[in-house]
């Protein structure tokens, strides 16, 4: 996720993403400052920003007792930011990070806090690479206030005044102030606009600190969107058409069905029917039961009875000569350079079409309130494009509209709307029916019918090597279409449009190539597709790292130093794989015997996704005819670091998915519509499957990277490149399940 896809999510997308402000108010002696609503403003020229860092009443209350309670501007769903967070404001507010409580921050100019205070997403690992300098601004102006307002109860100059954690001291006198006791004096001053972070060194910053919400997940006090429940209300359950773009002309035993028992009411939406009743089982029984004669009169175009994943997999290979679009960080001539090559090397890498998956299926709840309010809570990635969608389905008001936004049981891209069918519009459309509160969640079979997939894809690789082995043209063509071109069209992608979410990964690489040119053919997806964790990385890191091992072959080099060769002008790149070798104990190409006497093999892969880099070595060998994946070793390097602990786990999470993708997930389309609709029929990774996963970060300096994403994209290639050292054979076309391998 850019720039560019940043600023398309909030300033006027498809998605009808805004801003608005929120009601002032005053909670346990911390002022909420009332926020105003902003006008559209200019395009951002940087994706950070201290615009709304000093406006601290608008973050941080501390009430009496010393607990302090953060609203945090991004979502969490399992990726560790509300601790990450609060952990750089209690460095710089010189208190405890047990005594902080968060939540999410409601809809509001003042938390949009990305691209110059102009935008707000959860997403392309943004969260804390793009925000640490405005964190540590809040916090160290939220001290300086508390020892203003300590100066003046003791009546002292605030430079003989000090902190230790929640505490404000004069040490000539002995005083210790808590700062609960200060927090409402220090609300009522002036917020001071010079307050400067601390230059070290830190007490917290940098630490494995533990979670603070590890203990609410474990005794299952943690509330998720498909747990609210609300007074009156009614739980409905969705069938959607079997082909997207089909509506519903009529419910054939809409009376039988209304007849169940626990049944309220039966209605039609938009691609869909629903059923209300008083509880969820109820109301998916009964509409599970339903006979709905489909029609295609909506406007809207219909997935084509003969669409097939197969078949958009050989129209994406027909575009793959076609001329296109190149990417940004083109040089030299790269078709000319290939025709003087000494040699030429040709390859076509494909990935299927990927489910989200998540564990929390889609949820939202919605009630009307008497004063003209509307309350919704929903999983979301941006809450400013949540009330403004809310705002067109209900008719109300956007400055009436409260998201509530709950943990998320599941993150990798699915919580944005992604077009019209989302629970919360179906949520909202029912609630104005019925006068009452409700909440509609999709079973499994419903998301996976109407998720935003990840995008089938192809890409054709040619490299040209001069005399001495070294890499002398690189070009690829990729056709298709990534998640931004879907749903912001091709006028936001610049002159020649390039969609980066379909070419990162294959473009923008740090090798040392003369001669590049990656070419963006725009083919349409008849089907939704969505961002997915690392999106274009995920399946185009794999198509890149995996021929640049066939590369090298041809060459007659060692992969490893095929790409130090390639990397000799950059000693980041160079230390990332000192420091991946060193982990995983040295480089071992293979094959060779393990300990227990299997045959095993190594590969290697390279990844520079969201700001950081990324080596990452795998160990493979056969059991059966599958692949089976015994170690992952990952070097990461985010330049800085705010806590290891949560690096650590995001890696493993990373990798994790990583290698259920590559290994077994695949969307596959007949008919037009998806095969799967549950795991029975979506294989993914078992925890008896998971390999182990060692993890060394190294902080470089560079500016801050993100650390969510970069950890999936290395892994299929180097379990790619392990399979081609362990049995000879490339593995050009994902998942690896497709395909059985004789024992090496």
């Amino acid at each position: 996720m850019d720039q560019p896809l940043l600023d398309a999510l909030q300033s006027g997308s498809p998605l009808n993403l805004s801003r608005r402000g929120t009601l002032a108010g005053v909670l346990g002696g911390g002022l909420l400052l009332a926020l105003g609503l902003p006008q559209r403003p200019a395009r951002a020229q940087a994706a950070g920003g201290l615009a709304h860092a000093r406006k601290v009443p608008a973050y941080l209350t501390i009430r009496p007792d010393g607990r302090i309670l953060l609203q945090n501007p991004f979502a969490e769903g399992g990726q560790g930011i509300h601790t990450a967070v609060a952990q750089i404001v209690a460095e710089e507010l010189d208190a405890d990070l047990a005594a902080f409580e968060v939540t999410v921050a409601p809809a509001g100019a003042d938390y949009q806090v990305l691209a110059n205070g102009t935008r707000r997403v959860t997403g392309g690992s943004f969260s804390i690479r793009n925000t640490y300098a405005h964190f540590r601004v809040l916090g160290a102006t939220a001290r300086a206030m508390l020892v203003a307002a300590a100066a003046q109860r003791l009546g002292v100059p605030g430079a003989e005044l000090t902190t230790e954690p929640g505490f404000v001291l004069h040490a000539a006198t002995g005083r210790k102030l808590p700062y609960g006791e200060l927090a409402e004096a220090a609300a009522a001053l002036p917020i001071p606009a010079d307050a400067a972070p601390k230059s070290g060194p830190f007490r917290l910053i940098g630490t494995p600190a533990k979670r603070l919400d590890t203990r609410a997940k474990s005794t299952g006090q943690a509330q998720y969107g498909i747990d609210i429940r609300l007074d009156g209300m009614l739980q409905g359950a969705v069938l959607h058409a079997p082909r997207a773009g089909a509506e519903p002309g009529e419910v054939l035993n809409e009376a039988a069905l209304r007849a169940m028992p626990g049944v309220h009411s039966v209605h039609r939406l938009p691609g869909a029917v629903a059923v209300l009743a008083d509880s969820f089982w109820r109301a998916r029984r009964a509409v599970e039961a339903a006979t709905v004669a489909w029609t295609a009169l909506s406007g809207q175009p219909v997935v084509a009875e003969d669409f097939s994943s197969a078949g958009m997999l050989e129209m994406l290979r027909e575009q793959a000569d076609a001329p296109g679009n190149p990417a940004s960080d083109a040089s030299g001539d790269a078709p000319a350079a290939l025709r003087d090559a000494t040699r030429v090397v040709q390859a076509d890498y494909d990935a299927p079409y990927l489910a989200h998956a998540q564990l929390e299926p889609p949820s939202a709840t919605v009630r009307f309130n008497a004063d003209g309010t509307l309350d919704v809570w929903t999983p979301n990635q941006a809450p400013e494009a949540f009330a403004a969608i809310a705002a067109r389905e209900s008719e109300v008001d956007v400055a009436k509209i409260r998201i509530h936004t709950p943990l998320l049981g599941g993150f990798f891209g699915r919580h944005f709307t992604y077009g019209r069918h989302h629970p919360m519009n179906q949520a909202i459309r029912l609630a104005r029916m019925v006068r009452r509160p409700v909440k509609v969640i999709w079973t499994r079979e419903e998301e996976f019918a109407r998720d935003a997939y990840r995008p089938l894809s192809l890409a054709r690789l040619r490299a040209g090597l001069d005399a001495s082995g070294r890499i002398v043209a690189f070009h690829a063509t990729v056709p298709g279409e990534g998640p931004v071109a879907k749903h912001f069209g091709t006028s936001r992608l610049g002159t020649p449009p390039v969609d980066t979410s379909a070419v990162e990964g294959v473009a923008f690489k740090p090798y040392a190539i003369p001669n590049r040119r990656v070419d963006w053919v725009h083919v349409p997806h008849p089907v939704n597709i969505g961002f997915w964790r690392s999106v274009g990385h995920s399946m185009n890191d794999f198509f890149f790292e995996a021929f640049l091992d066939e590369v090298a072959e041809a060459a007659g080099a060692d992969p490893l130093a095929f790409r130090r060769a390639h990397l000799a002008h950059s000693p980041r790149h160079l230390a990332l794989l000192d420091a991946v070798m060193d982990l995983s104990g040295g480089w071992r190409r293979g094959p060779y015997e393990a300990p227990d006497g299997s045959r095993r093999a190594r590969g290697l892969a390279m990844a520079s996704p969201f700001g950081s880099e990324v080596a990452t070595v795998a160990e493979v060998s056969l059991r059966q005819g599958e692949v089976v994946v015994h170690a992952l070793f990952v070097a990461i390097d985010p330049g800085s670091i705010v806590n290891p602990a949560i690096i650590k786990a995001q890696v493993e999470s990373a990798a994790c998915i990583g290698l259920s993708s590559a290994a077994y997930e695949e969307m596959v389309f007949e008919g037009g519509r998806p095969v799967a609709r549950n795991y029975d029929g979506y294989r993914i990774l078992a925890r008896a499957e998971m390999p182990q996963v060692q993890v060394r970060i190294v902080e470089s300096g560079a500016p801050m990277g993100g650390v969510g994403e970069p950890g999936t994209p290395g892994v299929p290639p180097a379990v790619a490149n392990a399979v081609a050292a362990l049995t000879g054979r490339r593995i050009r076309s994902l998942p690896f399940a497709k395909q059985r391998f004789g024992q090496a």
